[in-house]
């Protein structure tokens, strides 16, 4: 396998771009429009957020990124794309928001993720991610909202 490297991305750099188009139209269907709290790219593009893309060859295979709130770094857009399932980049991922999270000086990770999609449950369950109740401005009634958050170790 060709070495897969984690960079800091533009989401308005069309191949990234593309990779949360992708993950909207995954995303859409599956849960009602009150339901969806998807970031656009204009405010992925704001200071406060940190996104990053992993690139295989000239590919890319995978997005993430994290919102720098005062007291926690709230984990967003988590998408492998399918042809690069199954060889742990959300994992990767996931440990590089980390980092920048713990870099920036915070060490409470959060997130917010949709009770239709146990592959991403199972993957933050297994890296420590325990449940929650809503943060931020979540609905707390929201039937297929999972919130979840981690203590990160510096």
């Amino acid at each position: 396998m060709t070495t897969v490297v984690i960079t800091i991305a533009d989401p308005a750099h069309p191949p990234v771009r593309a990779m949360v188009e992708e993950l909207d139209a995954y995303l859409v269907p599956l849960y009602p429009a009150e339901s969806n709290h998807l970031l656009d790219i204009e405010t992925l593009r704001q200071p406060e957020m940190r996104f990053f893309a992993a690139h295989r060859g000239g590919e890319v295979i995978a997005i993430g990124g994290c919102w720098l709130h005062g007291d926690y770094a709230e984990v967003k857009r988590i998408y492998v794309t399918p042809s690069a399932r199954g060889l742990g980049l959300a994992k990767l991922m996931m440990q590089r928001i980390e980092e920048e999270a713990i870099a920036c000086g915070l060490l409470l990770a959060r997130l917010e993720t949709g009770i239709h999609q146990p592959e991403s449950l199972g993957l933050y369950r297994r890296l420590g991610y325990v449940d929650r109740g809503a943060f931020g401005d979540y609905p707390a009634d929201d039937p297929n909202s999972v919130f979840m958050e981690k203590i990160l170790a510096p």
